[in-house]
């Protein structure tokens, strides 16, 4: 492997993540990232577990959904134990999928079914939080070596900063964006109804805990209709 070129193509990846305009894209520029500069990768995802649920992000290949869905029904296989990290590691390497029946008896053999031949996977990880596991996938047993490995792992460190970078932005732009929507409905019932501040909040309050809806749409609906529903 040219570690030069690849640390050239490393350094342009990272600018190009922290360039882009969403969570999705973000994601979208990893995986795509991991089948242009990770060795015998055909396709690529990233797996989140909500409780026991996945959720495929970014997914390269039908293949990667495929094989999420089915560690979903199965619970259990790589990419699930890996995102799961009280069940499994951090990182794993699979030269061959129909090789590992006695770890997942279920899974490797409708994994080859589908076409695995083998996988690596990698947890999403910062100081503060786990984001899930960046998966590799090839068509053909023994396509991942150490050195996809390690290529993968910095590709993953690089990732995980990102992700997280790119979901917290779209965090605080979520919050701005309620602020303001609040504050404008504030600002309607405190002119319709001649009352305070704290009064049309309070009124914003009120509605939303009485009617079991979130603040947010409630301030939405009175800026569209001028306002309570």
């Amino acid at each position: 492997m040219d570690w030069g070129r690849f640390a050239q193509q490393m350094a342009s990846m990272a600018r190009d993540l922290l360039a882009q305009e969403s969570v999705n894209a973000t994601l979208q520029r990893i995986t795509k990232s991991a089948t242009e500069l990770v060795e015998g990768c055909d396709a690529a995802g990233i797996l989140v577990l909500r409780g026991n649920k996945v959720e495929t992000l970014a997914p390269t290949d039908q293949l990667v959904v495929d094989s999420d869905q089915l560690q979903e029904r199965l619970s259990e296989g790589p990419c699930f134990d890996t995102a799961h990290t009280s069940r499994g590691e951090r990182v794993f390497r699979i030269a061959d999928v129909t090789a590992e029946q006695s770890r997942w008896p279920a899974y490797a053999p409708q994994a080859q079914a589908l076409g695995v031949g083998s996988m690596m996977g990698f947890l999403l990880f910062t100081s503060e939080e786990d984001l899930g596991a960046l998966n590799f996938y090839s068509r053909r047993p023994g396509a991942f070596t150490e050195a996809s490995e390690l290529a993968g792992w910095l590709l993953a460190s690089h990732a995980a900063v990102a992700f997280s970078s790119a979901r917290t932005h779209a965090q605080m732009e979520r919050a701005v964006a309620t602020r303001h929507v609040i504050g404008e409905a504030m600002g309607i019932l405190m002119g319709r109804h001649h009352i305070t501040e704290e009064q049309a909040f309070d009124v914003l309050r009120r509605y939303s805990q009485q009617n079991n809806t979130k603040l947010h749409e409630v301030a939405r609906r009175v800026c569209e209709q001028g306002e309570l529903p």
